[in-house]
């Protein structure tokens, strides 16, 4: 839903960064702002500034910065909808209700009811686990060493062996019985009427991100059929786009996530301290989960079992994982088959050394191809080249196929020209490319030089943002215009408009974007590193080489843009060249 920039910034006002971070962070006052241990990454000094005149906040150490809506999204994953409507309901603001078709309104409806019927069931279930019926399937998870404070923790439990226990418990609640077809929570057939999907099962309630209860995984007590079984899919509950632990894991500090097989992998893990850990839903690993696990981190560890089924399962995980540009390693948990056994018998310790043992996904693939070959021959080694070459091809980004390249022609003693060689040759084969011919020269822009434009803007940015002198001797000279981009565009155009109106604030700023990427790189335009810069002296003249570096990029833009017949751009160009003399004269003064 859209919200004026008003109701933005009225919530944004009333919510003291300082007072928000404060309940999760520890803050110490120094000067003019608050310090902490940065909680996006692990540190032992702390580097995490939260300042209460700018209302923003940034880690001088991984460079996390923004106001409190980008803190609320970092941190608890919000989207910006998410985190405005949680901090109105903080500070008591009253957001304009949002407008719903009568279908819409009975969707919300629904899921409402679904929520509130699930977590009902958890309750339950979890009673029934410390009840006498449920003394078997806690003996169960005390054999599977479970403390009870991880019990606690998952909220697991037992459901019992009354084929319509829970149906009658929540029919008491005033729950009807086509809602509790809809959780997903009975099934109903003409002989045996309304009862219980789950029974005589310890019960693994699964919760979303944001950990509310959408659905349930059992594991049966005794010889019964299927050994685990999950809740159907509802309009709450999309096995493809949720992971087991993900509500846990998410706030985790490692840059990286364990994924397992198994619930019980999730939870030994987390029990162990390896809080990072998650797990698909019952089904393998999909586009979807992928996609949501590029939210929370960059790196995924995969700790599926030892047998040949989750070798398979890893092989199919790393190119889904790469194709959402997640890079995949493999830990392997052998003599042993999955991550609790490997806990139990050898301990935290020894899976630490494990995943930093970890091996690269394509290698392993590579590793795991080798079986189908005999490289004691040379047919047999030639073949094995020919598919690893052909696998190299599938690598899009120049760079990334030569140093993988590299690695395998190092890896199989092979002579890295040879290899690079038998990589163009499959490429041609299967289409990717065409024979080399000699290159036409061409004039482009270098990616160097364009990456350097777009650090100095960010430079050139945090500077006027920081020093309202700074602003006042650079104004003649740079307008928003000479920002590319439209975000670099939009920001200079508020932040000139704020200093011309004389209330600079850049945490107003970030509200006229909603967009979380767009948020996120809002915030980093605010918070640039600039190299240490020891003098006065030194500092003058870097910012006079952006200024210069910017604005020549600019002329050199509106010069490629311009078409020979414009004499009115001609000219106004020709007066823009002529300024750039004047900035070559021009002393800026740093305070």
């Amino acid at each position: 839903m859209y919200y004026s920039d008003e109701v933005i910034e009225e919530v944004r006002s009333k919510n003291d960064i300082v007072d928000v971070i404060s309940t999760y962070v520890r803050l110490q006052k120094k000067g003019s702002s608050y310090f902490g241990l940065c909680p996006f990454h692990n540190e032992k000094s702390p580097s995490f500034s939260v300042s209460r005149p700018k209302q923003m906040y940034y880690c001088f150490g991984c460079g996390a910065g923004g106001n409190v809506f980008t803190f609320l999204m970092e941190y608890e994953n919000y989207s910006f909808v998410e985190a405005l409507k949680y901090l109105a309901d903080r500070a008591g603001v009253d957001l304009p209700e949002q407008e719903y078709s009568k279908e819409a309104k009975e969707r919300a409806d629904t899921k409402a009811i679904l929520l509130e019927i699930n977590k009902l069931a958890a309750q339950y279930y979890y009673v029934q686990l410390k009840n006498e019926q449920g003394a078997h399937a806690l003996a169960y998870l005390k054999n599977r060493e479970l403390s009870d404070d991880t019990i606690r923790a998952f909220g697991l439990g037992y459901s019992n062996k009354y084929s319509n226990d829970l149906y009658q418990y929540l029919r008491s609640k005033g729950y009807q019985s086509e809602m509790l077809l809809k959780a997903g929570l009975v099934s109903m057939d003409e002989r045996q009427g309304v009862y219980d999907k789950f029974w005589n099962r310890v019960m693994f309630p699964i919760m979303d991100a944001n950990s509310r209860v959408i659905g349930f995984g059992g594991r049966v007590m005794g010889d019964g059929k299927p050994k685990y079984l999950n809740s159907p899919e509802t309009i709450i509950f999309d096995k493809s786009r949720n992971l087991y632990g993900l509500n846990r894991a998410r706030s985790t500090k490692k840059p990286y996530f364990l994924l397992c097989e198994g619930y019980m992998d999730v939870i030994s893990l987390h029990q162990a301290g390896f809080t990072n850990a998650v797990a698909s839903l019952g089904t393998a690993l999909t586009a979807g989960h992928a996609s949501l696990i590029k939210r929370y981190v960059q790196e995924v560890y995969l700790t599926y079992d030892s047998d040949e089924a989750g070798t398979k399962a890893a092989l199919r995980a790393v190119p889904i994982l790469k194709d959402v540009g997640i890079t995949a390693r493999i830990i392997r948990m052998e003599p042993y088959k999955d991550p609790d056994e490997f806990i139990k018998n050898l301990g935290a310790e020894a899976f630490e050394e494990r995943i930093g043992k970890a091996r690269n996904g394509f290698m392993f693939s590579l590793e795991v191809l080798e079986k189908d070959y005999d490289l004691h021959t040379p047919e047999g080694k030639t073949d094995f080249m020919r598919e690893a070459a052909r696998r190299l091809t599938e690598f899009d980004e120049e760079i990334e196929r030569k140093n993988y390249i590299e690695a395998v022609a190092a890896a199989y003693h092979v002579g890295n020209e040879d290899l690079q060689k038998l990589v163009a040759r499959m490429a041609i084969q299967a289409g990717q490319a065409s024979p080399a011919r000699r290159p036409k020269p061409v004039k482009h822009q270098p990616k160097g030089k364009e990456d350097g434009i777009v650090k100095s803007q960010k430079i050139l940015l945090t500077w006027l943002i920081e020093d309202v002198s700074i602003f006042r001797q650079i104004e003649p000279y740079i307008t928003p215009s000479d920002f590319s981009g439209d975000l670099y565009r939009t920001v200079a155009e508020l932040l000139y408009e704020q200093y011309e109106a004389g209330d600079v604030n850049p945490a107003k700023i970030m509200n006229h974007f909603t967009d979380e990427e767009e948020h996120r790189e809002v915030a980093s335009l605010f918070h640039t590193k600039i190299r240490e810069l020891t003098t006065v002296k030194e500092q003058e003249k870097a910012l006079k080489e952006t200024v210069l570096r910017v604005k020549n990029h600019s002329i050199e833009v509106a010069t490629r843009n311009l078409e020979p017949t414009d004499m009115k751009g001609l000219q106004r160009l020709m007066e823009v060249k002529s300024k750039m003399q004047d900035i070559q004269k021009l002393h800026i003064s740093v305070n």
